[in-house]
């Protein structure tokens, strides 16, 4: 007799009930209310009821048009570009270096945790070590000004703008650039060796085949960099908001910081917060896209469509064979 099969699907379905339950209560109603509220007229704190507006692109107007969200905005893409250039740059040579099998460099394991630590480090806890450190007029860098000679008082140096904003896209470059050197690692380790090899060989040296062979099968992981890159870096929050709460004067006010001082500072105006946030996603998914575009790899793509055409050919061919032998 045949013996019936066991299905262990269903034990699938129940295990993951906890986790579908959380994510609707805890993200999904979140999310289709918020984006629901960015249309109507839902502000102020306690008040539960709201109306859709009869201009429901009011809200939307009014963020674009307010100067604090341009220059937010502004302030996001700037210190994201100057933290992100130096970030990749120097993932990419620490890259380079810890896969070079010439030079077979002791240690690796220690310097790359060494590298990657920061990323461990909460940013909040980063942030105000570098309030702390900046502090007027008993911060440690007055101190050690003071002390080496350069000043003869102490100066509050985070009033100065640019060194606002400077310290901002530090902190940012040095928590994350262990982070996309590991990344980067892992996308070298999975190219063939044997291309390597046969570059080797060929009589290449290092920095050919870092360029010829690790960056073009690289193009993959650094369109995911890329974006991923881009997301975090439009939604910085945590750094900017503890270590100056976006000042001195919004010189560190970021399109995130704006969001949370419209929803919970003040006013709750939780309409434009959400009105803000969409903004914001359109924004990212433009950007995502055309990086996406940018970094497609239309040969490999094209290559791919072409296997498949033969893939699917070859098993016509094979289906006809066997019809015409019967």
């Amino acid at each position: 007799m045949r013996r019936k099969g066991v299905s262990y699907a269903k034990y699938g379905y129940i295990f993951s009930i906890p986790f579908v339950l959380a994510y609707i209560v805890f993200q999904l109603y979140p999310l289709l209310f918020t984006t629901i509220i960015g249309f109507t007229d839902f502000k102020g704190i306690g008040r539960t009821d709201f109306k859709f507006l009869e201009d429901i692109f009011a809200n939307f107007k009014s963020v674009i048009k307010n100067p604090s969200f341009q220059k937010s905005l502004g302030n996001t893409v700037g210190m994201w570009i100057v933290n992100f250039i130096p970030q990749i740059l120097l993932a990419l040579l620490l890259t380079a270096w810890f896969t070079n099998n010439r030079r077979k460099i002791k240690g690796q394991g220690f310097f790359k945790v060494v590298f990657y630590m920061p990323n461990i480090i909460t940013q909040a806890t980063i942030a105000i070590l570098f309030s702390t450190l900046f502090a007027y007029p008993t911060g440690p860098v007055n101190s050690l000004l003071q002390s080496l000679g350069f000043i003869d008082a102490p100066i509050y140096l985070l009033l100065n703008k640019t060194l606002a904003r400077g310290i901002v896209s530090f902190i940012q470059f040095w928590m994350w650039y262990g982070y996309t050197m590991i990344i980067f690692i892992s996308g070298v380790l999975g190219i063939n060796p044997e291309l390597f090899e046969a570059a080797e060989i060929d009589g290449a040296t290092s920095r050919q085949a870092f360029f010829k062979i690790t960056l073009p099968n690289l193009r993959t992981i650094m369109l995911f960099t890329l974006v991923t890159s881009l997301i975090g870096g439009l939604n910085m929050f945590d750094v900017p908001k503890l270590f100056q709460a976006g000042g001195p004067d919004s010189a560190t006010l970021t399109a995130a910081t704006f969001i949370y001082n419209q929803a919970f500072s003040g006013s709750y105006l939780y309409n434009r917060a959400s009105a803000a946030s969409l903004i914001m996603f359109v924004i990212i998914s433009i950007c995502s896209a055309t990086l996406f575009l940018i970094m497609y790899d239309r040969d490999a793509a094209k290559l791919r469509k072409q296997e498949r055409k033969l893939i699917k050919s070859l098993k016509k061919a094979e289906k006809e064979t066997r019809r015409m032998g019967k």
